[in-house]
């Protein structure tokens, strides 16, 4: 059977959205539409509302009155009705930016809010919580919302200031909060649901994903309680609230996650589904108990911000050839290496996204499980019950797979079984923290694995870094000093006429001058030379400097050729390389 076959029973899924549903029950479009659809929307996080617009199978106005019928409502032309003040202040600041939506008539115990789109039951229960009203929805041009919100709700500082002035009058009304020796449990409950501590966590949560933050630290201390984002690998701080907030925060924040808000003595780990601005966001949570208190930190994962597609993570042409080569491979390991936070993971789900086809059978075995993927058996580990990485890898062995996805390599036990697969006839991904792809080898060496085994399995190692790229906005040419040169073992000639790019910073950027990352690699296939090295158990240092002379370009020489092309600065090279 080609690739390209599909049995009936294994074609593509059409999930639940209920503009889509609502399109294809009035015959604007058919399943396969749909699904192309829903294909596009979770490849590029674009609005499946947006892309039946953009795709002319009906205009905006059309599908507004759609949706009103669907839902029982009118349409207004939010561009020419008059908000007042005091209409505008009936929400807050990140409920218009979140839902996307905007207050157009407030009464004593209803509100009526404009949106683009439909408004599910759960997020119009949830905004009539927040709000303490009873909602109603009408709709708007998407644009003239947008319009509004901007218009309306554009200085951030200012609704984090009102909050946190809100919050403290609250905390301060109840006395056993203040002190964490003596806290009522059914306190900390109460101040959690509150409104303004709801509002308060529903923003930093809005602004992080607004920001493209990848990480949100909660962090008491024992004078100050600090939240900060980390964005394009860097930890920016947010206004911080006074410490006395810290519980009833973190405590709304483990509510979201289903965590036992009692239970401070211990770590836990949750999950929260978010829907942001018509998208869905999963933030990954993890509690640890410290001497003031417990540290929250929420991993973001965006399937907006991460397009799980290998051809547009940012791999060069060449290495992206011989990539695609060697994920095609019957059998084998192939190794994405880097510290955390590097990309690893993402670099091999667009992996396996590529190679998944109904004729393939793919399990991953992951801690946790980062992405939802079609077609694709992904199994969480569990240390706590017995579910490690070597009992999931063992059972895979029994259930007929063609493609196994391992986490991390972490000891000998992993790296044995893995081994095991690839040489019963299986292709294995997984990754190890070195810090470039030659360590690699050594390290699976070093952990026991005899060379000839190493050498009889490994097809390539991929290590690569995240560095920061310049602002589009306020990117500014220099002509670099010899001192420069010197550090990335450049000749004038060697650059020619080209000029370096700083940025200088501006309010697109925060005024960092950095916007966005870009990957740097470097890959390392394993030749015959090579194999015939790891044999010999040579060095680190002779296996890179082998793997140069046959043609591999070190992350040091990918880095630089990124500065020449202008896509980030020197000093990210240097201190990533």
């Amino acid at each position: 059977m080609s690739n390209q076959e599909v049995h009936p029973e294994e074609k593509p899924v059409l999930r639940f959205d209920p503009i889509l549903d609502l399109a294809m029950q009035n015959g604007i479009i058919d399943e396969e539409q749909a699904l192309s659809i829903q294909d596009e929307h979770e490849n590029s996080g674009k609005a499946t509302r947006d892309l039946i617009i953009e795709l002319g199978y009906l205009t905006e106005d059309d599908l507004l009155n759609l949706i009103a019928g669907y839902m029982g409502t009118e349409i207004i032309d939010l561009a020419h009705t008059d908000i007042p003040a005091e209409v505008r202040n009936a929400i807050p600041a990140a409920i218009a930016r979140a839902h996307l939506v905007v207050p157009v008539e407030v009464g004593q115990h209803s509100i009526t809010l404009a949106a683009s789109t439909i408004i599910d039951t759960a997020a119009t229960d949830e905004l009539a919580f927040v709000l303490s009203k009873d909602v109603s929805i009408v709709l708007a041009r998407k644009t003239d919302i947008e319009h509004c919100v901007n218009e309306f709700y554009g200085d951030d500082s200012a609704t984090v200031s009102d909050m946190l002035s809100n919050l403290e009058d609250i905390v301060t009304t109840e006395s056993s909060l203040t002190t964490e020796g003596t806290i009522d449990e059914k306190d900390i409950e109460a101040q959690a649901g509150s409104e303004p501590v709801i509002r308060f966590v529903n923003l930093v949560l809005y602004q992080a994903v607004k920001d493209r933050a990848s990480d949100i630290h909660f962090e008491p201390f024992e004078k100050e309680f600090r939240i900060r984002y980390r964005v394009d690998g860097a930890l920016y701080e947010m206004q911080p609230p006074p410490r006395r907030l810290a519980v009833p925060i973190i405590s709304r924040v483990k509510v979201l996650a289903n965590l036992n808000i009692a239970e401070r003595r211990i770590p836990q780990d949750g999950r929260i589904p978010l829907t942001v601005a018509g998208h869905q966001v999963d933030l990954r949570v993890s509690c640890l108990p410290t001497q003031f208190g417990e540290s929250v930190v929420l991993r973001v994962l965006d399937r907006n911000v991460v397009a799980l597609d290998i051809d547009n993570i940012g791999l060069p042409d060449d290495i992206l050839e011989d990539m695609l080569i060697d994920i095609e491979k019957p059998n084998g390991i192939v190794i994405v290496t880097g510290p955390t936070g590097s990309g690893k993971t993402t670099t091999l789900y667009s992996c396996l996204k590529k190679i998944n086809t109904p004729d393939s059978k793919l399990l991953t075995a992951e801690e946790p499980v980062e992405y939802d993927m079609d077609g694709i058996i992904q199994v969480p580990i569990n240390p706590l019950v017995g579910n490690t990485f070597a009992a999931v890898l063992r059972a895979f062995l029994r259930q007929d797979p063609d493609v196994m996805m391992i986490g991390e390599i972490r000891d000998f036990e992993t790296a044995e079984i893995a081994i095991q697969a690839s040489l019963t006839g299986h292709l294995v991904f997984s990754t190890l923290h070195t810090n470039d792809a030659a360590g690699a080898v050594t390290r699976l060496v070093d952990m026991g694995v005899a060379p000839y085994l190493v050498s009889s399995t490994l097809e390539a190692v991929l290590a690569q870094r995240l560095v920061r790229t310049n602002c589009k906005e306020c990117k500014t040419p220099y002509e670099p000093d010899d001192e420069t040169l010197r550090r990335l073992s450049l000749t004038r000639d060697q650059i020619g006429n080209r000029s370096f790019f700083y940025g200088r910073g501006c309010q697109t950027c925060n005024n960092t001058g950095y916007k966005g990352r870009k990957g740097i690699f470097e890959y390392l296939r394993v030749s015959a030379q090579i194999r015939d090295m790891i044999n010999e158990k040579q060095p680190t240092l002779l296996i890179r400097e082998r793997a140069r002379e046959l043609g591999m370009r070190t992350m040091r020489e990918d880095g630089v050729r990124n500065i020449l092309d202008g896509y980030t600065t020197v000093d990210e090279i240097l201190r990533y390389t």
